[in-house]
């Protein structure tokens, strides 16, 4: 009943609030009016209005017109109608009592004033909720759970403190430290101990339960061991013999090493004294090994130890972090920069053992490669990346096309018949023998012919005509053409030349049986003839070139129709040469040939030498077309 009482006490608060405000607002609106009223005395006039379905808009303008006042009123208030009615009060009051009536806001400039719909300022936000830190601890087996994401570090160990009322100390240089991670019901100490590394600090158990949170490296790390759950610091290892083993330790820290079928376990616990480094186990280190290295690194002894194994190391912050490579703290990501070759083939290239193990995604807007595994594998990919990751030739190939066409053609012969008269000769002798002769022309040489000669020949008949016929065609066509082609190495570069006809294919279809209507359909079919030139470069070192070149030509031949397709004649060839760099090569060897002989005559008399001329036609042809190709291949850099 009390709290009931509060929360209305605090609404009658809030509504008092909002109602001084309010009364706020308008006074300082008075106020201003009785300022300005010393320049506006219309201000002060008395009026007397009634006003009724009248916008909003021109009422407050037909006030500033009447009185002589400056007023800007905005047009989002012509939506409002008014009805009012004032009698003998002051053009200030009507102005006030239609601010609070319909929730205006009036702004003064000078003399004028300006009036619009009020906008109420925005509620303030609540204050904001602080972050709820997920931690929890089983206190019945000694289980914590952490489930943190860039949440602050005091406010962490402040609340596992309070849950776990457990001793927790933080050194001052982690104290502004966000940390991330998440650990499901783990013994209070290991899942303190993963926190701690897994966000670049060191943990330190002090002798009287004290836990030390300090950044990394300013305490000496502890090593874990999770199958009996003690912390034991490094220090506290003692060098032991060691059967199959044997280790020694330079002054420049290179080691030797001699073992067989010795515990990994043994060996990083026994180097690790020898070299006094600090290392973390993620995880206890199984399975044996047999060495045998002379004078090497640390981080060459590990790779080696770790090959061909379920395990890994990474270095952090001085600190060599050892476990499974799927260990979340063990994987590394980074991203390489394809310089010389495009990341889009890359990933068909790599071998299948190199990524196995390895999350592999392509970034082509900077032409990389993100890598996300164990550190040696990706380091070994890597490796094999910068390996293939060379300048790519390529190659300007330029192709000169030849064509040459050369044809030869001879057309002789007499005609003589009847047919319609023909009233005159004409044609020409000269570039062509082309001669029409009229019954007359004929019948003057007839004449002519009986006046010079004791022979006595007849005249023909008007419709008689003569006809003489003699031509001769060379022709020679040369075509020339000069593409430029460029291509990677080892990709084809393409080149087309050609033209397209087409042909009518017409299909009749029946619609409809009582009254069946016949549609005519028509389908343009092409048909391409074309000159297509593949040209596939190889370089290798000594700067020569290897080309595949594969051409082929086709060419339209006569239809047997107008309605039929256009035929076509093809050929094509395919080769492999060598050649050295800007050195041209030609390509021929496409070459047709074709003779055509033929006439036509009186039987017997068409076939006597000489005298077939005069009773028959002979058309002879000739046809030889070549074409040679001219390559020459520039490689550049």
């Amino acid at each position: 009943m009390k709290l009931k009482n509060l929360y209305i006490l605090l609404g009658v608060v809030f509504l008092i609030s909002i109602d001084t405000l309010a009364q706020d607002r308008f006074t300082q609106m008075q106020n201003q009016l009785q300022l300005i009223a010393i320049d506006n005395p219309g201000l002060e006039n008395t009026v007397d209005l009634s006003v009724n379905g009248v916008s909003l808009q021109e009422f407050i303008r037909g006030i500033a017109n009447a009185n002589d006042l400056n007023i800007s009123v905005d047009d989002g208030l012509n939506n409002i109608q008014i009805i009012n009615n004032f009698s003998n009060v002051t053009v200030s009051d009507v102005l006030i009592f239609l601010a609070k009536r319909y929730q205006l806001e009036m702004e003064f400039v000078g003399n004028i004033i300006s009036i619009s719909k009020y906008n109420p300022p925005p509620e303030p936000l609540p204050p904001p909720q602080p972050k709820v830190i997920n931690v929890n601890y089983d206190e019945r087996g000694d289980l914590l759970t952490l489930d943190l994401s860039n949440d602050n570090l005091v406010d962490v160990i402040r609340k596992v403190t309070s849950v776990s009322d457990k001793n927790i100390v933080l050194s001052p240089n982690v104290e502004n430290k966000k940390v991330s991670v998440f650990i499901q019901r783990m013994p209070f100490n290991a899942a303190l101990q993963k926190f701690a590394y897994s966000n670049g600090m060191s943990l330190t158990e002090t002798d009287d339960g004290f836990f030390v949170l300090s950044e990394l490296g300013d305490e000496k790390v502890l090593t874990s061991n999770e199958n009996e759950g003690t912390k034991t610091s490094k220090e506290k290892y003692k060098r032991k013999n060691i059967e199959g083993l044997f280790l020694e330790v330079s002054n420049e820290n290179e080691i030797s090493i001699s073992a067989e079928n010795v515990s990994i376990d043994e060996v990083v616990k026994a180097v690790a004294y020898e070299l006094d480094i600090d290392y973390y186990l993620f995880s206890k280190i199984e399975g044996t090994k047999t060495l045998n290295l002379k004078a090497v690194s640390l981080e060459e002894l590990l790779n080696n130890l770790f090959e061909a194994t379920a395990f890994t190391y990474k270095k952090n912050y001085g600190v060599y972090l050892i476990g499974e490579r799927k260990s979340e703290g063990l994987r590394t990501t980074t991203v390489y920069q394809m310089q010389h070759r495009s990341i889009e083939n890359i990933m068909e290239v790599i071998p299948n053992d190199l990524k196995q193990e390895l999350e592999l995604k392509k970034f082509a807007d900077l032409n990389s490669l993100v890598i996300s595994g164990s550190r040696p594998m990706a380091e070994e990919l890597i490796q094999f990346l910068k390996q293939i990751d060379q300048v790519v030739p390529v190659i300007a190939i330029d192709v000169i096309i030849v064509g040459y066409r050369k044809n030869r053609s001879l057309s002789a012969g007499i005609t003589a018949g009847l047919g319609e008269p023909t009233e005159r000769t004409e044609g020409s002798f000269v570039p062509e023998t082309d001669v029409n002769f009229s019954a007359k022309s004929v019948n003057d040489i007839i004449e002519n012919i009986n006046q010079s000669s004791i022979v006595n020949l007849g005249k023909v008949t008007p419709n008689f005509y003569f006809s003489i016929k003699a031509l001769e065609q060379d022709g020679v066509l040369k075509v020339r053409s000069t593409p430029k082609l460029a291509t990677l190495n080892g990709h084809e570069a393409n080149l087309s030349v050609g033209n397209t006809e087409y042909y009518v294919e017409e299909s009749n279809n029946v619609i409809g049986a009582q009254n069946p209507q016949n549609i005519i359909t028509r389908t343009y079919r092409p048909v391409e003839a074309d000159l297509a030139i593949t040209i596939k470069p190889l370089v290798s070192g000594n700067d020569q070139i290897t080309l595949e070149i594969t051409v082929e030509q086709s060419d339209f031949t006569e239809r047997i129709s107008n309605e039929a397709p256009p035929g076509k004649v093809s050929r094509s060839f395919s080769s492999m040469l060598r050649v050295k760099n800007n050195e041209m090569v030609l390509l021929g060897g496409l070459e047709e040939k074709s003779v055509n002989n033929s006439g036509a005559g009186l039987p017997f008399l068409a076939r006597i030498p000489i005298i077939r001329w005069f009773f028959g036609q002979r058309t002879r042809s000739k046809n030889k077309s070549q074409l040679n190709i001219f390559i020459k291949p520039t490689v550049i850099y």
